[in-house]
């Protein structure tokens, strides 16, 4: 099929209350009108045009490098919208879609079934319709005796018995090219819709052109017009997403708890637990355990890695680690496989081998840990003197013990010991235990002398 599109993305968008432009706004970690132009490139129309306006450079943004763009400057309608790309349409032949940029529903079959309509058809014009059980807001396809479209109601301008109808206008069209360049110049600004596509509908029912209708799923008809309707939306989009890796072989417990955007990746029989938030470029291996209540953000996780109550943030984490409860692996850090990072560790900007450990109430950042280390609790690298950041390098085999201050750059070589409660400011060689701590000193009698015998309670 001859097929391109009109994509019309230059709302205001007044009822977000928003700085940001309507169609960049986000649903399942995609921008609304990238939806669009993803669902057409699934489709197989790569021909396309966006009809831009509002926080244009907003829009551009969303969209990416590669998407061909028009600006609508003052926006008087959707019909002027189009207009706008009449550079784009010039010497077209073959089906013209013009499809919102806030519709993040739409599907990539129905992209080839309304072009495919119009082909089939050979109409000038043809509707994508929606049975709505609620048609309030929508234009009504008003249908003649013989049962041909023959206009596009508004929900204002509807008459009594046409508000009674339940098929709608879901906004989204395939033209002939030739028809649609002919009607443009004839459409006429009328009220606050300004010079509206749909009246195209009725002006070439009028001319006798056949007009048909494609029905499509209600469900992909929503447009996004304010912050309620992105998150129906969003939870839209995030149930297909969980259906569609459940149906792969991963495992999601409580998928109305489960967020999970459109570009994570999930391994077969990886098990993910309710309460999870997973984004960006995030990979899951196979018979991962990720949750409850874990945020994963551009991470990777090796198989068998469980992570419990974690955050993990631009990060790598090798096979059958273990994350949590409540530790946060901030950007830059790549943990081996085998190791253990217990509750309230934070790991930031650090390489940790395979085999060890930090089980617990440890802080290990710009820090470079080889295999098989025990990292005590307490414990934390002291990287920053107010200003500048250096590391700390912890050889092989080597011991830190709990409540240490290692303070860096310092480095601390195989199979060292630092003994618990030191404070490290020196580099210490391979098999020798350092010591950085006061003598202890025990006064006898000294509670009584003072008066400081504490009152018993019960």
């Amino acid at each position: 099929m001859d097929v391109c599109a009109i994509v019309l993305a230059a709302g205001d968008g007044q009822r977000m209350r928003s700085k940001r432009a309507k169609a960049a706004h986000r649903a399942a970690g995609k921008p609304l009108v990238r939806w669009v132009a993803d669902a057409l490139a699934e489709a197989g129309v790569a021909d396309a045009v966006f009809v831009v306006g509002h926080l244009a450079d907003q829009v551009r943004e969303a969209l990416g490098a590669g998407c061909a763009c028009v600006v609508q400057e003052p926006r008087r309608g959707t019909g002027d919208a189009v207009r706008t790309a009449a550079g784009f349409l010039e010497g077209r032949t073959g089906t013209v879609l013009v499809l919102p940029g806030d519709t993040p529903l739409l599907r990539a079959e129905t992209v080839r079934a309304l072009a495919a309509c119009r082909e089939a058809t050979g109409a000038a014009a043809v509707v994508a319709a929606a049975k709505a059980p609620d048609a309030a807001g929508y234009g009504r396809i008003a249908r003649g005796v013989d049962g041909c479209v023959e206009a596009v109601v508004e929900d204002e301008e509807a008459s009594g018995a046409q508000r009674a109808i339940r098929e709608v206008n879901a906004g989204m069209y395939a033209f002939e090219a030739e028809a649609l360049r002919g009607v443009l110049g004839r459409l006429e600004a009328r009220g606050p819709r300004g010079v509206n596509l749909a009246d195209a509908i009725a002006l070439l029912a009028a001319d006798g052109q056949a007009v048909d209708a494609c029905p499509v799923p209600c469900e992909e008809i929503l447009a996004v017009d304010d912050r309620v309707q992105l998150q129906q939306a969003a939870a839209a989009l995030n149930r297909r997403i969980c259906e569609a890796h459940m149906r792969a072989g991963a495992t999601i417990l409580d998928p109305a708890t489960t967020w999970i955007e459109a570009s994570v990746r999930i391994a077969p029989d990886a098990e993910i637990l309710p309460g999870c938030s997973l984004e960006g470029a995030t990979e899951i291996g196979e018979d991962c355990v990720v949750g409850p209540s874990t945020r994963l953000r551009d991470a990777v996780l090796e198989p068998a890695v469980e992570a419990d109550r974690t955050v993990v943030v631009g990060s790598r984490i090798g096979a059958r680690t273990h994350l949590g409860p409540f530790c946060y692996v901030r950007p830059g850090s790549t943990i081996g496989s085998d190791c253990r990072i217990g509750d309230f560790v934070e790991v930031k900007n650090a390489t940790i081998g395979h085999h060890t450990n930090a089980a617990h109430l440890a802080y290990i950042g710009d820090a470079d840990l080889a295999d098989n280390v025990n990292y005590g609790c307490g414990s934390i690298t002291v990287n920053y003197d107010g200003a500048g950041k250096y590391r700390t390098t912890i050889g092989s085999g080597a011991f830190i013990g709990s409540n240490s201050n290692l303070v860096a750059p310092v480095t601390i070589a195989d199979d060292a010991y630092v003994a618990a409660g030191s404070t490290i400011t020196a580099d210490v060689p391979s098999f020798a235990l350092a010591i950085a701590r006061g003598r202890q000193e025990v006064k006898e009698g000294w509670v009584l002398k003072k008066g400081r015998v504490r009152k018993r309670k019960g």
